[in-house]
């Protein structure tokens, strides 16, 4: 019962050393994970997905060259805000964008900006500013550190323990438990369920990110519908959509979220079209 009680008080002791903010928000966020580990789980896992027979990575032609053009404008654009509010270095993030071929109406973003985009996606963001709604939204969940916030929800779901001291500790076999339950390994990795209040939370910084790298952020009302109409058209929700929020709610939210985003918006070379 000591014992017992001893592990408690270490695991409660840890949650209020292990909390952060979300740039931006400001939301407070629990953090059992080494972030610089986890990121390097991540990359692994990522080039382990890229390398597999099942990938078929689409490196060249027009929608390779936009999926890495649009990419890097939000990275720039994110890496830029980072170092001028006072984060250093701790945002940036060495990105790499993949297209893959696939059906699948899909894209994620794994720890550290590791991102795929999938081409069965490509018909509904229809042009840059679609583009970059989808993938401001993916990056957000890295910026915002979501994986590891729900890897360490998870974890004092389950008692804490040994679990606990592997995700602080930055072991080499914690972290890879973190890739191993939050996105699988092999050659299709697993989408991550993020809660509805991370998802909103992406949608309001990948609002603000494709403001910054001067796509209007208008323009995703009509990628939300387009995304809408494609989850109606196509009998079972797209992937991407799985466990999101409705698509009423959720426009409507963004909706609410435009005046914020648009400050952030200069109206550069970068257009909807």
């Amino acid at each position: 019962m000591k014992r017992l009680k001893l592990l408690g008080a270490v695991a409660i002791s840890t949650v209020l050393l292990s909390c952060s903010q979300v740039p931006l928000t400001g939301r407070s966020q629990l953090s059992l994970v080494n972030d610089e580990t986890l990121q390097q789980q991540a990359s692994e896992a990522y080039q382990q997905f890229l390398s597999d027979r099942s990938t078929r990575v689409i490196s060249s032609g027009a929608n390779a060259q936009r999926v890495k053009t649009v990419g890097n404008k939000l990275a720039g654009a994110i890496n830029r805000y980072m170092q001028a509010n006072g984060y250093g270095d701790k945002y940036n993030y060495n990105y790499q964008f993949t297209l893959v071929d696939s059906k699948d109406i899909n894209a994620w973003c794994m720890p550290g900006g590791k991102v795929a985009v999938y081409s069965g996606i490509l018909p509904v963001t229809q042009n840059d500013a679609g583009l970059a709604t989808v993938m401001g939204h993916e990056i957000a969940h890295a910026i915002a550190q979501h994986a590891a916030e729900r890897y360490s929800q998870m974890t004092l779901a389950q008692g804490g323990g040994a679990l606990v001291g592997a995700a602080v500790g930055g072991r080499s076999q914690g972290t890879q438990q973190v890739i191993g339950q939050l996105y699988g390994l092999g050659g299709q990795l697993a989408m991550l369920k993020y809660s509805r209040n991370q998802e909103s939370e992406a949608d309001r910084l990948g609002l603000i990110f494709m403001a910054m790298a001067g796509y209007n952020p208008d323009s995703a009302i009509s990628f939300w519908q387009r995304m809408a109409a494609a989850k109606q058209g196509g009998g079972a929700p797209p992937e991407f959509l799985s466990s999101h929020p409705s698509d009423a709610s959720r426009i409507e939210a963004i909706q609410a979220l435009l005046p914020e985003a648009r400050q952030f918006y200069k109206g550069g070379r970068t257009t909807a079209n």
